[in-house]
C-alpha cells in the first residue's frame, strides 16, 4: 500500500531492531522500502538486506557529505548497480550546508571534490541505465548547473529523484523541468515548513514520492524521536491534507510513482 522511497535501514539505530520494525511496517501497511547507500562500505550490507527480504530494495552510491572513504570510479559504480535488486545510484549529490561547522570553515571552492564526486555518480548512472537518487542541501544551484551540464534533462540522461525536499518554489520548477521526481519526508509535515507545504501542493501528481530517511526526521507527533519506515503514512496523511486526497490515494499514487521511475522493480517484482 506504501512505499517509502528513501531510507537507511543497515544503520545502526534500525539495523539492531529491524525483525521489530520489519513487523511495524507491515503493521502500517508499508509493504516496500528503498535502502540507500551512502558507502562503497556500506554497499554489500544494504545489497544483503535487499536480497534477503523482497519488501527491500536496494542502491549504490557515496553520500556527498563523506569523506575517508572510498572513492568509487564509473566502473565501480556501474558494476553495483548490474547486481539483481539494485535499482538506483545514490544517495548522490551537493551538500554546502553550515561550511563554518560542519566543513571546518572551508568555503564552496574547497568542496569540489563533492562535484567531482557526484559528476562521476551522474556518469555511471547514464551508463548504468537506472536514476539517481540526489541530496542537496544549502547547494540547489551547483546542482541543477551540474545535473545540467552533464546532459540530463527533459527526455535525457538518467533521470532521478531529489529526496528530501526542502528547496523553494522556483527550485522545485525546475526540478520539475529536468524531468525529476520530488520526495517528501517527514519535515513536511512539521508546524514550521508552511513554504514547502506550497511546493508540496504544487508538485504534480506524477512526478511525486514520499519518503522517510529514516532514521532520521520522524515526522509530526513522533518529531525527535527514532524515525523508522513504519511512519511513512504520515508523510502521505500530511500530503493529502495539503492536496485534498485521502492517504490510500497518495499510497497507492506514489507507489505507482515508484514503479515507474525505479522500473528494475516492475521488471523484476
Amino acid at each position: 500500500m506504501f512505499t517509502d522511497s528513501h531510507c537507511h535501514l543497515t544503520f545502526p539505530q534500525l539495523a539492531e531492531n529491524f525483525a521489530s520494525i520489519r513487523a511495524q511496517m507491515r503493521e502500517a501497511r508499508v509493504t516496500r522500502a528503498l535502502c540507500i547507500c551512502t558507502t562503497i562500505e556500506e554497499f554489500d550490507d544494504v545489497h544483503a538486506l535487499a536480497l534477503r527480504d523482497e519488501g527491500i530494495w536496494a542502491s549504490v552510491g557515496v553520500h556527498p557529505d563523506n569523506e575517508g572513504v572510498t572513492e568509487p570510479s564509473i566502473a565501480d559504480l556501474v558494476e553495483r548497480a548490474a547486481k539483481p535488486r539494485v535499482v538506483a545510484i545514490g544517495e548522490t549529490g551537493l551538500d554546502y550546508y553550515d561550511l563554518e561547522g560542519r566543513k571546518g570553515g572551508r568555503g564552496i571552492e574547497a568542496l569540489e571534490w563533492q562535484r567531482d564526486r557526484f559528476r562521476t555518480h551522474i556518469r555511471a548512472a547514464q551508463r548504468a541505465g537506472v536514476p539517481l537518487v540526489i541530496h542537496s542541501r544549502s547547494a540547489a544551484e551547483d546542482t541543477l548547473s551540474i545535473l545540467r551540464e552533464e546532459g540530463e534533462g527533459q527526455g535525457s540522461g538518467a533521470g532521478g529523484v531529489f529526496h528530501c525536499f526542502t528547496e523553494s518554489m522556483e527550485v522545485a520548477r525546475q526540478v520539475l523541468d529536468l524531468g525529476y521526481f520530488i520526495s517528501f519526508s517527514g519535515i513536511v509535515t512539521f508546524k514550521n515548513a508552511i513554504a514547502l507545504q506550497e511546493v508540496a501542493r504544487f508538485v504534480p501528481d506524477d512526478r511525486l514520492l514520499i519518503e522517510t530517511d529514516s532514521p532520521y526526521l520522524a515526522p509530526t507527533p513522533h518529531r525527535g524521536k527514532l524515525n523508522t519506515p513504519a511512519y511513512v503514512p504520515l508523510v502521505a496523511a500530511k500530503l493529502a491534507e495539503l492536496r485534498g486526497s485521502d492517504p490510500e490515494a497518495i499510497g497507492a499514487l506514489t507507489s505507482a510513482n515508484f514503479d515507474r521511475l525505479f522500473s528494475r522493480v516492475r521488471e523484476h517484482g
